[in-house]
């Protein structure tokens, strides 16, 4: 086992890490940006490196500043979190080459399915069915020349994409050539590669997903599904394990595909396959070489520490048991609680967090005091519930909502709140389209 790993993260996600890293009896370095200096977890940290100002360019994402604080500090391996450098093979390559082990898959997997055209035509190479789409795209002419043969509606996507960047609705003509220059600056500004796929759209489906944790020994484990259909802007907004409408005969299928992808890849460690899911079937969208922000309701429906067993699997060491498709025990929900970023006030003054109770977990990374910056993402909290009933689970997140309140910045509470009381919602029954679909009628019956 290592004696000192690295974090390169910041928020939830590094206080999450820096806890684990010292249950499993080892140090914690912990990377930071000049405005989370007083962060939570520098101050949970062993050895705290400054790797740079606000911009995440200059800091989180500054390859050569992470990897010189590793060796500084003599870390042995370096845990990347979710985003900035979770996915990148150049990232991974740099460490291999520094002898510094990279939590996460090896650089040639995240290469080959971190492009999303290209994980696209590995999936159909294994018998996963794909929705249809157009191999990567660097040119407005290359697109129209592919949207002519698969037709409209179409989704454009940045083929290095993830978490909803660089996705535009292209409904005909005059859309692509409208949004594609957007689309694809958006693209190179987020993950510094421009390429682009086109995508046929499916409306009416459902996203849901499958964690899966590989071994160096060739061992995997497949996880149940998460349901992460309630998104506001390609954003993720509440996320429930296992899906509270998904015939046992799809569920089958899903475990099925993401057996086969990770199987014949070789995939090693945590990574997740994303599905779109409808009434024809289930069909593969992605697979994300990483830990997911909303991994803890898969250990809340398991009783398995995500995150414990990714350093251990780095280390060399095996699943336990072999080979697993593992069974959820109750249903299990994740709330994202975000700030309004045109809110004003740029300090958290107050928090209160929920009262805990059976079944309640907070993960975060602020405190009251803590200051909020325009250079990350404006997620303040995880709020996780678990429970024997979907039901039970419902009024729990209800409750612990209720109990959660914050002064100096406004937040998306209210709005998760009002959320989750739809009958649909609770039953499971929306799709990726419900919730902006739901903001229309509001806004259309408001404006009455």
């Amino acid at each position: 086992m290592f004696k000192k790993i690295l974090v390169a993260n910041r928020g939830e996600i590094a206080v999450r890490l820096v806890q684990v890293i010292h249950e499993l009896g080892a140090q914690a370095v912990v990377v930071y940006a000049e405005p989370d200096s007083d962060s939570m977890a520098v101050a949970m940290a062993d050895t705290a490196v400054c790797i740079g100002p606000g911009p995440a360019a200059q800091s989180y994402l500054n390859m050569q500043n992470v990897l010189a604080a590793a060796v500084l500090t003599g870390a042995e391996a370096i845990h990347p979190g979710f985003g900035f450098l979770s996915e990148s093979s150049d990232f991974a390559e740099l460490c291999a080459q520094a002898g510094v082990v990279f939590i996460g898959p090896d650089a040639l997997t995240i290469k080959q399915l971190g492009d999303k055209a290209q994980a696209r035509s590995l999936a159909a190479r294994f018998d996963v069915p794909v929705i249809p789409g157009s191999q990567a795209l660097q040119t407005l002419a290359q697109a129209q020349a592919a949207a002519l043969t698969m037709g409209y509606p179409l989704m454009l996507k940045a083929a290095a994409g993830g978490g909803g960047k660089g996705i535009r609705m292209i409904e005909d003509e005059a859309a692509l050539q409208a949004l594609w220059q957007p689309a694809q600056q958006e693209a190179q500004a987020a993950f510094g590669d421009d390429a682009m796929y086109l995508e046929k759209v499916l409306r009416q489906a459902k996203h849901i997903e499958v964690q899966v944790l590989g071994d160096q020994a060739g061992h995997l484990w497949v996880f149940p599904e998460r349901d992460c259909s309630l998104q506001r802007c390609k954003q993720k907004l509440i996320e429930i394990s296992p899906s509270l409408q998904l015939a046992a005969t799809m569920r089958q299928q899903l475990q099925t595909y993401a057996q086969r992808l990770a199987t014949g890849v070789h995939y090693q460690n945590a990574g997740t396959i994303e599905f779109l899911v409808d009434d024809s079937g289930v069909y593969f969208m992605e697979m994300n070489t990483r830990i997911q922000v909303e991994h803890p309701i898969s250990e809340f429906v398991t009783g398995v520490e995500l995150l414990r067993l990714q350093i251990m699997i780095a280390a060399g060491e095996p699943l336990p048991g072999g080979s697993r498709v593992l069974a959820a025990h109750g249903v299990a929900i994740e709330c994202r609680i975000n700030a309004d970023v045109e809110g004003g006030a740029d300090q958290i003054t107050q928090v209160r967090w929920p009262l805990g109770g059976a079944g309640v977990r907070v993960d975060t990374g602020i405190t009251a005091g803590t200051k909020l910056t325009p250079y990350y993402d404006a997620m303040l909290a995880k709020l996780i519930v678990h429970a024997d009933s979907a039901a039970l689970a419902w009024r729990r997140l209800e409750r612990a909502l209720g109990e959660l309140k914050f002064q100096g910045v406004k937040t998306n509470v209210a709005s998760q709140l009002a959320l989750i009381a739809s009958p649909v919602v609770q039953a499971g029954g929306a799709t990726i389209t419900y919730v902006e679909e739901n903001d229309a009628q509001t806004t259309t019956s408001n404006a009455r």
